[in-house]
């Protein structure tokens, strides 16, 4: 067994979602989820299918963003494995419809943050051990910081 990471690159503008389902309607079924939640998205989906052709399968409505999905996707490599590359929403916006997809088994991350993927791979194939999602922490916030993340939060929106 070997272990590698891999680069997830996507645009500055974008957020990402990297999860593992279990089904080749993945794709079908969360599009519509994007979809049905937030009309505005522009997003594409890659799905790695783990048997029969084993094809990066893709879709969404902004072909930037499937042809960036699919090519992540790819590079992963990893059986069973999407990811979503989106704009114009954020995970929090999509994250718990995309939990209730029936075939998402689960999330890895939801992020528009640097991502590096852990992956593991044997003969039989390759799979998401984890992800580096960001950068190590640099302090433990004090007061100044407890008020700008209170100020923000509000500022965009997501708290009264």
């Amino acid at each position: 067994m070997n272990f590698d990471t891999v680069k997830i690159n996507f645009p500055e503008n974008c957020n990402i979602i990297i999860g593992q389902s279990h089904f080749i309607k993945t794709v079908e079924d969360i599009y519509e989820a994007m979809v049905n939640t937030v009309p505005d998205v522009k997003f594409g989906i890659a799905f790695c299918e783990a048997s029969g052709k084993c094809l990066v399968r893709y879709d969404g409505n902004d072909e930037e963003l499937e042809k960036i999905a699919s090519e992540n996707a790819y590079n992963l490599s990893c059986g069973h494995s999407f990811i979503i590359v989106m704009r114009n929403a954020f995970p929090i916006n999509v994250l718990g419809r995309i939990k209730d997809v029936p075939e998402v088994c689960g999330i890895f991350c939801a992020t528009a943050n640097p991502v590096e993927v852990i992956v593991a791979g044997s003969e039989q194939g390759r799979g998401i051990m984890g992800v580096i999602d960001g950068y190590g922490s640099a302090g433990i916030e004090g007061e100044e910081d407890k008020n700008w993340r209170r100020d923000f939060l509000r500022m965009i929106k997501y708290k009264k």
